[in-house]
């Protein structure tokens, strides 16, 4: 990513957070359930060639970039649910096992705490019960 479009992205950012503050304060933090939902799970060739070997030959396999990061979104916490549930989809799409998500959460119980895997372990099987269920 180059400087001019990181502060591109960066001063959309803070147009977005400024707008927000001036339509309504409340709305800044504002969360909302089932937002993950609405971005349908891309298929594992469309993975692939976004975050894949396509555009990164000598980088890393879809998968792997998905646990990566799914880890540092574990770490975040409770402020990333909805990314995190979005992320495992990616991933069991991607051809991750639920064990080896699991594990990944795990992992993170160390730099992130407890309570941050807990939750990341209880939004991955909510999104293996679904799985599950189509």
């Amino acid at each position: 990513m180059t400087e001019t479009y990181s502060k591109m992205v960066q001063q959309m950012m803070e147009s977005g957070q400024e707008m927000l503050r001036s339509f309504n304060p409340a709305l800044e933090n504002m969360q909302m359930p089932g937002l993950d939902k609405l971005f349908p799970t891309m298929s594992k060739d469309m993975m692939e060639m976004w975050f894949g070997k396509t555009f990164n030959r000598e980088g890393l396999d879809a998968k792997t970039r998905l646990f990566v990061t799914l880890a540092a979104l574990t770490v975040l916490g409770a402020q990333a649910e909805p990314q995190i549930k979005a992320t495992v989809r990616h991933a069991l799409q991607a051809g991750a096992t639920e064990r080896e998500i699991a594990e990944v959460i795990w992992q993170m119980s160390m730099f992130g705490g407890l309570p941050a895997m807990q939750k990341a372990l209880e939004l991955a099987q909510a999104v293996f019960a679904e799985k599950k269920e189509d």
